[in-house]
């Protein structure tokens, strides 16, 4: 399964896609497909309808009680979601159960965890995915960025990129290039410190599977780490819209080329707040942005550079 169609659709089924393989039979137009209908975008012809829903089935028994079938299918699961866990002391309809049943509940349970495992294979990927839920649940990624990391980790689980590499790092690394492909600001050095491995393996990990699976990860702008770093330091909306204009204007000139995008966000959030006359250290900066004053001190000094060269009389 190709990676690159993985965050193009992103897991919605409602997100429109061109079908390579029909064309219309009735003009051989462009066909595209949604969670409701193929149609072609040409003529107007609606080729199929009717798709199966994949969404949570309810079912209403009396007028006042719904009770729901089971759970959609989720890429976050090893089974995708489709495994039985038998309860604990009630049934379900939560009365008590005898001492004779739960012997009996308790002996099954045994024999489900023994042979809940195919493979070691599979018991790794559950691992992975487990690992992957945790860190998107510390890091508060959202339901949609935790299952393209999850589907990321099939995918080089698939590729036999777990060979010789930690699966506590290759998750880590799932993580961050999910986060890269939707353009979220979250640091390399947070992810490593959630995921509780050093950041060398992440970052090695992180690498593989950039150079193997072809990630489309667009270039980080410092701009996109302005909300972020402005909210830890509780500055003004003045300092914030500021550091944003001068972010944009930074990227327009030579100073974030080839620069730590987090450095250049963290220079113009200093140099904004300066000009609104409040306090803000470079060590704080520094800390909130994990890069040091140096880097900061670096890149500020090149935007004050560039505003004199533009107030500068021609």
């Amino acid at each position: 399964m190709a990676t690159r169609d993985i965050y193009e659709s992103g897991f919605d089924e409602d997100v429109r896609t061109e079908s390579s393989a029909n064309q219309c039979p009735e003009c051989d137009g462009r066909v595209t497909t949604n969670a409701v209908e193929t149609v072609c975008e040409d003529c107007g012809l609606v080729i199929d309808e009717q798709r199966i829903d994949h969404g949570p089935e309810w079912r209403a028994y009396d007028d006042e009680e719904c009770k729901r079938t089971g759970a959609p299918l989720t890429a976050a699961r090893h089974d995708r979601g489709l495994s039985t866990e038998i309860g604990r002391g009630t049934d379900a309809k939560g009365n008590e159960i005898s001492g004779q049943k739960r012997r009996r509940l308790a002996r099954m349970r045994r024999e489900q965890t023994r042979g809940r495992w195919r493979s070691k294979a599979e018991r790794n990927l559950a691992h992975g995915l487990g690992e992957v839920r945790r860190l998107a649940s510390a890091l508060e990624l959202s339901d949609s960025v935790r299952d393209q990391a999850c589907q990321l980790f099939r995918s080089a689980q698939n590729e036999d990129l777990l060979r010789g590499r930690s699966i506590e790092a290759i998750a880590a690394a799932s993580v961050y290039g999910a986060c890269r492909c939707n353009g979220r600001a979250v640091i390399l050095d947070e992810v490593a410190d959630t995921a509780r491995v050093e950041l060398s393996r992440v970052r090695n990990a992180y690498k593989t599977l950039n150079t193997e699976l072809g990630l489309p990860t667009p270039p980080r702008r410092p701009q996109s780490f302005i909300p972020r770093f402005a909210s830890e330091l509780d500055v003004s909306d003045t300092v914030r819209q500021r550091a944003f204009e001068l972010a944009k204007s930074a990227e327009e000139t030579i100073i974030s080329n080839g620069c730590q995008p987090t450095g250049v966000a963290a220079a113009c959030l200093y140099k904004a707040a300066r000009e609104q006359g409040q306090f803000l250290t470079q060590t704080d900066l520094a800390e909130v942005a994990e890069t040091t004053p140096v880097t900061i001190r670096t890149r500020w000094n090149e935007l004050e550079e560039v505003d004199d060269s533009k107030s500068a009389p021609a």
